[in-house]
C-alpha cells in the first residue's frame, strides 16, 4: 500500500481558520451501507441510538508554545514543549520541538520569555531535542505559553483560542494538540445526549510529538508511529462492557479514542482498564474489536489519521466522501466540520487498496495542475505538509 493512495486535492480556502459555534459545525454522516447524509453536530442526539456509549478523550492541551533568544547569537527560537522526561540532576528535562532546528545543538542555551532558561542536552531529528530547564516548566507555560495551534491555521493564537482549542471535558493536562473531534461539544449537547439515553465515558490519550512526525515512507507499512501516553480507567472499561452486553454501540469521539480502545482491547474485543504507551498504527485491513462508530474531523492528505479513518470505513468510500464534502463547502481540519462514520459489520474495512499489490498510488489527485495541499509533488508517493509541519497537530484529531 502506497502513502500516495491517501492523497487528495484540497482548496486552501477550505481550511478552517476559526471554529464555528460549538455544536453548529456540519456533519457528514456515512453509514455502514455507504449512504451519506448532511446534518449538523447538534443533531447527534437524534442520529445516535439509545444505549450507545460516547467515549471521549479528556486530555487537556498545554499552552506549550514559548519563545526565546538563543545564546550565543541572539537568534529568535520557538519551542513546542511536549513531554517531561526523568532527570536526576535536580532540573527538569523535556522533549521539545524547536525552530529553527538546525540552530539547536547540544550546549545551546535559550533565554525564554519570563526569565526561564533552557539548554539543549541532546539532539534528535526533525527539530526534536531534549532540553533541561532552569525551573519547573508547567507554571511558566500557564503564564507565558501560547496555544499550540496547528501550522495550517495561518494566524497567531488569540485570546479566544484558549477556550476554543480545548474540549469541554478536558481534565488531564498533557497534550500539545487538541483531540479536535471533541471541540464540537457543549455541556448542553452532552445533556441532550444523556437525555436521549446515550451514555458517556472518558479515556485519556495525550497527543504528543508523534502527531508531528511526517509520513515520509513511500510504502505505508514502513512508517513507524511514535508512542503516546494513554489511560483507560476502570470506570470506562466497565461502561464499555455494560454497553456491549446490552447490545449498544461504542462511539469513539476522535481517532485518539480509537487508538486507545483498540490498544486496550483483547482478541474478543474486551477492553481492559490500564495505562501505558501506544504505538498502534491503524491502516486498511486492521480488524477493529472495540469501536463501532467514529466521530472525527476531516484530516490532512496522506496522514496517519486519514489512514485510520480509511481502515474504519474503506479507503475509496472515505475519499469519495471527502470529495463530496469539498464540493459541498465543508470546512476542513482542526477547526473544521466533522464526519460520523459507521464501521462495516464484518469488523474491518477492507478495500481494493488493502493489498500493496493492488495499490494505485493515485488517490484523488489528478495528472495536471499544482500539487495538492499536503504533497511535496505529484511524483512523490509520500506526502507531507509544506513548511515543515508534516502531519496534523490534532489527533482527532
Amino acid at each position: 500500500m502506497l502513502t500516495g493512495d491517501f492523497d487528495y486535492r484540497l482548496p486552501a480556502e477550505a481550511i478552517a481558520q476559526h471554529p464555528a459555534p460549538r455544536g453548529q459545525s456540519r456533519l457528514l454522516v456515512l453509514d455502514a451501507a455507504g449512504e451519506e447524509r448532511h446534518r449538523r453536530v447538534v443533531d447527534l442526539p437524534s442520529i445516535l441510538r439509545p444505549g450507545d456509549l460516547l467515549v471521549v478523550n479528556d486530555t487537556r492541551v498545554l499552552p506549550a508554545r514559548i519563545f526565546g533568544q538563543r545564546r550565543p547569537g541572539g537568534g529568535r527560537m520557538e519551542l513546542l514543549v511536549a513531554e517531561k522526561q526523568p532527570s536526576g540532576d535536580g532540573g527538569e528535562s523535556w522533549d521539545v520541538l524547536v525552530k529553527p532546528g538546525r540552530r539547536a545543538r547540544p550546549g545551546t542555551r535559550i533565554d525564554l520569555d519570563g526569565g526561564l532558561e533552557a539548554e539543549v542536552v541532546a539532539k534528535g531529528s526533525g527539530g526534536r531535542v531534549r532540553m533541561r530547564f532552569s525551573r519547573p516548566v508547567e507554571p511558566h507555560l500557564q503564564r507565558f505559553g501560547h496555544v499550540p495551534l496547528p501550522p495550517y491555521v495561518k494566524r497567531p493564537d488569540e485570546g479566544a483560542d484558549h477556550d476554543d482549542y480545548q474540549t469541554v471535558f478536558a481534565r488531564r493536562p498533557g497534550a500539545i494538540a487538541a483531540p479536535t473531534a471533541g471541540l464540537h461539544f457543549t455541556p448542553e449537547l452532552l445533556a441532550e445526549l444523556a437525555g436521549a439515553g446515550i451514555g458517556s465515558a472518558a479515556i485519556t490519550l495525550h497527543v504528543g510529538l508523534g502527531t508531528f512526525k511526517p509520513v515520509t515512507a513511500e510504502l505505508v507499512h514502513e512508517h513507524h508511529m511514535e508512542a503516546e501516553r494513554y489511560r483507560v480507567p476502570a470506570a470506562a472499561a466497565a461502561a464499555i462492557r455494560r454497553t456491549r452486553r446490552a447490545g449498544g454501540r461504542i462511539v469513539a469521539v476522535g481517532t485518539t479514542v480509537v487508538r486507545s480502545l483498540e490498544t486496550a482491547a483483547a482478541g474478543d474485543g474486551e477492553v481492559a482498564a490500564g495505562e501505558g504507551r501506544t504505538e498502534l498504527f491503524i491502516t486498511p485491513g486492521f480488524r477493529f474489536r472495540a469501536v463501532d462508530v467514529l466521530l472525527t474531523n476531516f484530516h490532512l492528505p496522506c496522514s496517519t489519521l486519514l489512514m485510520l479513518v480509511s481502515a474504519f470505513a474503506g479507503r475509496e468510500r472515505v475519499l469519495a466522501a471527502y470529495e463530496e464534502a469539498i464540493a459541498a463547502g465543508y470546512r476542513f481540519y482542526s477547526y473544521g466540520d466533522a464526519m460520523l462514520v459507521e464501521r462495516r459489520p464484518d469488523g474491518s474495512a477492507r478495500s481494493a487498496s488493502s493489498s500493496r499489490r493492488k495499490s494505485s498510488g493515485k488517490g484523488l489527485t489528478s495528472s495536471s495542475g499544482p500539487p495538492p495541499i499536503g504533497c511535496r509533488s505529484r511524483s512523490s508517493a509520500a506526502c507531507s505538509i509544506s513548511r515543515g509541519a508534516a502531519v496534523e497537530p490534532g489527533g482527532d484529531p
